[in-house]
């Protein structure tokens, strides 16, 4: 019993002693991915003794007007002891002449000595400036923003909580200067966007390398939002390159929440909220849409479809059989609903600390028979083996069962379903008495909704981490990391057997199934030097990196089922089966390093390098090397800059060069190696023997891409609170994999080599201010701006432009650039106008101008109207300009926030299905019609009404600048409204802290479309799921 007592007194003083051993041990078990047990191995007479010089103290923290601190760190000899709580206070037992340091974000750390016989301590913090205190994480470790000399933008965890948001990446739109978030839609689980940091750096894959605590994930989708401590984006090569080949689009660090000192604190949040569309196309009702297509066939020089008293019955509603007036958007489109449910555990002492937490989300969606739903779970865990080794360890899991209503016309999705809402006539039944469906060609959406078909895609991601650090010396730090990723996907669809009415069915019904297995293995190793003396700073580190990645996917179809409940593969036709699989594997090993110098903290220089094998390439060209530097001045550190420290608090020059690699530029496992096909029968002794040919060329030089990036920046602070950045970059992308086209008689085809170059140039801008005013209000305030432009220098010998159609990605343009004719915005206003037109200018498009259609420019002047007139257009759908602005304040308890964001100079088309055509049964026409030219409207909106069945010969419909519509919006994109209880009202339930809260997503927005559709909606057939506006109620509980 004495000695029981003796340990357990030990492990309050210091950590236990972990043998050499065991050490060792422990780090064979990491590099195997699985930990090893540990004992304590304790001198419990020399513990005593030392345990018996410590006394008692008590302390209360507050800030400058007498508030009292909550969680400020305690650390005795720079080892944590403690937090203040709810009150500010906090009690640890050290020796007298103990060093405490207290410390929180926005203060300057205060040293007190422990003095023998004084108990009570009461310690004023003094702000300091938080954007100089700020540690922000960055590749491989952490560094002060006051002494960063790269471009790195950090998030802390308050932009993204209690919001109503289903994934993190759609959260960050207008929040950073520098990253676009574009192609979003509302489907649940699907409406994550693309993340693009600083523009498009490639014509291939261009997506930013994401890490969650370190670990490649991919995406932002496996993670819920609620455990997020911070997010880094290293946006310049100099902050990059640590990341060598797979940073050339960026770095996006996920820092997920941990453990703290102090007794076992439970925290909820929780929301319910409700989603509607932000915005849905305003359609004409039947009589306007029959008006309208019988004034578009007599243009054609038709007989019209429907007789005025056909109109009229439309109109009055009388027979609604015969004459219906369908809203398809009422009918199909509801209020979905979506609740969110997080509770995490949080704890520790200075040995351990440790985090758990759980998560639960429903969302249902605005289409019946679809939705979401996801579980996730996270364990972090910190300890204190010994004096010299702590250890990590990090477990996650999240799945996400997704459901997406599904058509039984090239069904999969639901984007089917929403064309056909988009387009179908009202005056098409919905359903007549009998329950048999009226139907256009193609079948009809409500019957495809109804009959519950669904694409179902359970997705799970399983994320394990373990971690050691050595310190060897005192300034010598070894660190050993191992991760495991599993992640699935299973996708299921049964397409069923409709009869629609009897005389329309759809198509056979069918089964698909597949299974994608993902796995990824890495481990890095990397030593950390620090070391200072007189005003000299060094810091130096040395890593290595292993990964091996495998990708297994399967996939099997059967049609033709007896009927629509045996679903079971097996009761499909076994003469319709399809199948296939294959196995593929990626592996990688890097080596890298930084270093960093300053003087007196006012001459700064960073220098990092990776070098990386990958399996992509052939062995001659597997290795890459991708180095960086950058340098700042910290110009108001310097003696002559004294006099202005009252108003300029900090002012830092910045520079950068560096390089870096892409090699996920094929999204191609093995790009330099031939492929060959196994279905190949050859004739051998006069019967078919199996065989194989070549299927593929490669090149085996074919090598990495490559980025070269240099910027420059200015940092500053002014008055004590106001802070910004503004940022200038130019990265030149060269050797960018291509295909080379090949010529005929090179049967295989052409073949990819590196060949390509881009070049993306910006500037950036952010300012924040924050004040607290008194002790009941605060205010915060910032604001962001990106401009980014691309260019192409290089396609390839010989090769102008790739693309076709309205989309062509040419030399000297932008990426992806609009092509097409340039209209004047102006009508033909009689019938002789036209043809004056036609006898100066031609017309290639085979049918004579009419009155009222577009007028088209002669752009190269040659008095000749013909394709050589198309042009590039100045914008793409890609937005140059991106923007935001957060605002927030508390007075007391009650508190408001409020995020706006922004794009600009861009440009979407719109025609055909989105605005609505004249075809018969499969066009539904946009309100925005009744303003088209005719012999009484010469400022119409939009040309004469035409009849699209004439395409593409109609020379209205084609494709033009008229079409292409300026979608620069400002949206409110999140506002929320807390009150947090009184501290005094929850002593007496024992609770912490208790906010409610109202929270709105996507609430208003503002732009110059003249027409109701959301800017952000891309597709130009139409077929984009409707972004979602959401309302939710929700609450914090800290226990």
């Amino acid at each position: 019993m004495s000695n029981f007592m003796k340990v357990s007194q030990s492990r309050r003083k210091h950590p236990p002693f972990v043998s050499g051993r065991l050490a060792f041990s422990f780090a064979l078990g990491l590099m195997a991915f699985a930990p090893s047990p540990v004992l304590a191995n304790v001198d419990a007479n020399t513990s005593m003794s030392v345990q018996q010089q410590k006394q008692s103290i008590n302390g209360v923290v507050k800030d400058a007007n007498g508030d009292p601190v909550i969680g400020a760190s305690i650390l005795a000899n720079g080892t944590p002891v403690g937090v203040t709580d709810m009150d500010g206070r906090f009690s640890v037992s050290v020796a007298p002449g103990t060093e405490l340091k207290i410390s929180y974000v926005g203060f300057a750390t205060q040293s007190v000595m422990v003095r023998s016989g004084v108990t009570n301590y009461n310690i004023t913090l003094k702000d300091e400036n938080s954007a100089l205190s700020e540690v922000v994480v960055v590749g491989y470790g952490t560094q002060k923003k006051a002494n960063l000399s790269g471009s790195v933008a950090q998030l802390d965890s308050k932009a993204l909580e209690n919001r109503p948001i289903s994934n993190v990446s759609s959260g960050l739109q207008g929040l950073l200067p520098g990253i676009t978030v574009t192609g979003a839609d509302g489907a649940p689980g699907l409406d994550n966007g693309t993340i693009l940091v600083r523009g498009v750096g490639t014509l291939n894959s261009a997506s930013p390398y994401i890490l969650i605590d370190g670990v490649e994930a991919g995406t932002l989708n496996s993670l819920d939002p609620e455990d997020i401590a911070s997010i880094s984006v290293l946006k310049d090569a100099s902050s990059a390159a640590i990341y060598g080949s797979k940073a050339s689009n960026g770095v996006i660090l996920v820092t997920t929440k941990r453990g703290q000192n102090g007794a076992p604190k439970v925290s909820y949040s929780g929301y319910f909220g409700i989603q509607n569309a932000t915005a849905l196309m305003e359609r004409m009702n039947s009589a306007d849409a029959a008006y309208y297509y019988n004034k578009a066939l007599e243009r054609s020089g038709k007989a019209a479809r429907f007789s005025d008293e056909a109109i009229k019955k439309f109109r009055d509603g009388s027979d609604p059989y015969n004459y219906p007036n369908t809203d398809w958007y009422d009918l199909a489109f509801k209020t979905a609903w979506q609740n969110r449910h997080s509770v995490n555990i949080t704890g520790g002492n200075e040995y351990v600390k440790y985090l758990a937490s759980a998560g639960y989300l429903k969302q249902s969606s605005i289409l019946p028979n679809a939705g979401r739903e996801q579980f996730n779970g996270r364990a972090n865990l910190d300890m204190v083996l010994s004096k010299r080794i702590t250890a990590h360890l990090n477990l996650a899991y999240i799945q996400n069962n997704y459901r997406d209503a599904s058509s039984a016309y090239a069904g999969g999705s639901s984007d089917q379903i929403i064309r056909q809402l988009n387009i179908i006539a009202p005056w098409i039944v919905y359903k007549y008495e009998d329950g048999t469906y009226g139907t256009v060609s193609d079948g009809n959406p409500m019957a495809w909704l109804e009959s519950g078909m669904t694409v179902n895609r359970n997705n799970r991601n399983f994320t394990g981490m373990i971690g050691l650090d050595y310190q060897i010396l005192k300034d010598l730090k070894l660190t050993l990391q191992g991760a495991y990723v599993d992640a699935s996907q299973r996708y299921s669809y049964f397409q069923k057997f409709i009869q629609y009415n009897p005389n329309k069915a759809s198509d056979p019904n069918k089964l698909e199934i597949a299974h994608y297995d993902w796995h990824r293995t890495t481990f890095d190793a990397f030593l950390n030097y620090d070391k200072s003396f007189a005003k000299h700073n060094f810091k130096a580190m040395l890593g290595w990196h292993t990964e091996r990645y495998k990708y297994l996917p399967d996939w099997m179809y059967r049609k033709n089922f007896p009927n629509n409940e045996l679903t079971d593969m097996n009761a499909g036709d076994a003469s319709t089966q399809q199948n296939a699989g294959n196995t593929r594997e990626l592996s990688m090993v890097s080596y890298f390093g930084r270093l960093n110098y300053d003087y007196a903290g006012r001459y700064l220089f960073e220098a990092n390098f990776r070098s990386d094998a990958s399996s992509r390439f052939a062995e001659a060209h597997r290795w890459g090397f991708f180095p960086s530097f950058s340098a700042a001045w910290r110009i108001s550190e310097e003696p002559f800059m004294e006099s202005s420290k009252s108003w300029l608090n900090n002012l830092k020059l910045r520079a950068s060069w560096g390089q870096l690699g892409n090699q996920d530029a094929l999204n191609d496992y093995y790009p330099w190696m031939n492929t060959y096909n196994l279905n190949a029968k050859y004739p051998f002794g006069g019967q078919l023997t199996p065989g194989y040919y070549q299927g593929s060329y490669h090149l085996e030089t074919i090598s990495w891409e490559r980025s070269t990036t240099w910027g420059v920046g200015l940092d500053f602070t002014l008055f004590g609170g106001l802070t910004g950045s503004l940022d200038y970059y130019n990265r030149k992308t060269t050797g960018i994999i291509m295909n080379v086209s090949a010529p005929a008689e090179f049967a295989l085809g052409a073949y990819k080599d590196n060949i390509g170059a881009l070049r993306n140039q910006g500037v950036e801008l952010s300012l924040a201010y924050a004040k607290q005013l008194n002790k009941d209000w605060t205010i915060n305030v910032g604001a962001n701006f990106a401009y980014n432009k691309n260019k192409i220098l290089n396609l390839g010998e010989g090769t102008e432009y790739i693309g076709s159609g309205n989309r062509r990605t040419a030399v000297g343009q932008q990426y992806n650039s609009f092509f097409m004719y340039k209209a004047t915005g102006k009508f033909f206003n009689s019938q002789q106008e036209a043809d004056d037109y036609t006898a100066k200018y031609g017309n290639p498009f085979g049918r004579k101008f009419m009155a009222g259609d577009l007028i088209y420019e002669d752009t190269n002047g040659d008095n000749k109207l013909d394709s050589n007139d198309r042009i590039y257009t100045k914008h793409t759908d890609i937005p140059a300009i991106t923007y935001g602005f957060n605002l927030g304040a508390t007075w007391k308890n009650i508190d408001l926030s409020m995020i706006w964001q922004g794009v600009g100079a861009v440009s979407h088309i719109y025609n055909r299905e989105v605005l609505g055509e004249f075809s018969g049964d499969a066009s539904h026409p946009s309100t925005l019609w009744k303003d088209s030219w005719t012999d009484d409207n010469h400022n119409a909106k939009l040309p004469r009404v035409f009849e699209t069945g004439n395409s593409p010969s109609d020379m209205t419909r084609a494709m033009s600048t008229f079409w292409l519509w300026n979608t620069a919006y400002l949206r409110l994109k999140t506002l929320q409204l807390g009150y947090t209880l009184p501290k005094s009202a929850l002593k007496a339930i024992g609770l912490e802290k208790v906010r409610i809260y109202y929270a709105g997503e996507n609430l208003l927005t503002f732009d110059a479309l003249p027409f109701n559709i959301d800017p952000e909606v891309t597709s130009e057939r139409g077929s984009s799921y409707p972004l979602l506006r959401s309302h939710s109620i929700g609450i914090n509980i800290t226990f």
